[in-house]
């Protein structure tokens, strides 16, 4: 696994971030690992992180809900089975679970928003992979996800993931942007650059 990015985890401490051999700084404010470009930080660090740490945790709900309470532009597309599918900037709402394999493309300009509503989870298949086109940027790209999302084996996924439970990231799966999750995150052997 490598992370360009810092990394968190909040009320609980690091003892829940299982294989990263984490080093704390001089200064108790974070903690390093070599798996890590960034800095990694936790309810268990010294002030002001924990408050930060809480500061974060709820401008990640608001950033939930905000993008849960958008406007629909488009309901259930193709049912939720988004395998060669372009989506066009707007908002999208599914009441099921979304998936796809194969490629799933997000087409508009470097200014152009996505949201996506997803009431359930989120399936993406080993191999499958979000291509951005005519400029679409991962960081303007919100999966609002009622339950969980799992990245299947080798996949590439683009895009801010605000998931309500858990995210889990299989062998080889690469995220471009952020994944911010309310229970817990797994990953393995994962690679996670920042958008």
């Amino acid at each position: 696994t490598h992370v360009t990015g810092n990394m968190a985890t909040s009320p609980i401490g690091e003892i829940s971030m299982t294989g990263f051999t984490l080093v704390r700084s001089n200064d108790n404010l974070y903690s390093t690992s070599g798996l890590v470009t960034g800095n990694i930080t936790t309810g268990t660090h010294k002030e002001p992180t924990p408050t930060n740490l809480i500061t974060a945790i709820s401008d990640m709900e608001t950033a939930y809900n905000a993008a849960a309470g958008a406007t629909p532009d488009s309901h259930e597309l193709i049912d939720g089975g988004l395998t060669g599918q372009t989506l066009a900037p707007g908002v999208y709402k599914w009441t099921n679970t979304v998936n796809f394999s194969g490629q799933l493309t997000f087409n508009g300009t470097a200014s152009d928003v996505w949201i996506l509503q997803i009431a359930k989870d989120l399936e993406v298949a080993s191999g499958a992979e979000v291509i951005l086109a005519g400029g679409a940027k991962a960081e303007n790209i919100f999966w609002q996800i009622a339950e969980a999302a799992e990245f299947g084996i080798g996949s590439t996924v683009n895009g801010i993931f605000l998931v309500k439970t858990g995210i889990d990231f299989k062998a080889g799966s690469t995220l471009n942007g952020a994944a911010l999750a309310q229970t817990a995150v797994t990953m393995i052997a994962t690679t996670i650059n920042w958008a």
